[in-house]
């Protein structure tokens, strides 16, 4: 069940596996779920969290920062330094 659920995490855009992994930190926060369950949930957490970080990765390679000259006119684009 682990192979199906990462294929199915995989596939989720960056707004439905955010709103998957705010309803499952609720749930754990409530402390209303069995421990098994709570398990479980907690590894689809991990999962869902784990494929926000590779989205927002790739969004941040993507992203340029532009560039102006000392009159303010835009004259490109370069790489955006994210550090």
């Amino acid at each position: 069940m682990a192979d199906n659920t990462n294929a199915d995490v995989k596939r989720l855009s960056f707004e439905r596996a955010i709103e998957e992994l705010e309803t499952i930190v609720k749930r754990l926060e409530d402390g209303k779920v069995p421990l098994e369950e709570s398990v479980t949930i907690y590894e689809r957490g991990e999962a869902l969290k784990r494929r926000c970080d590779e989205l927002l990765r790739q969004a941040e390679a993507r992203v340029d920062k532009i560039t102006t000259d000392s009159s303010g006119q835009v004259v490109g684009t370069e790489p955006l330094d994210v550090q």
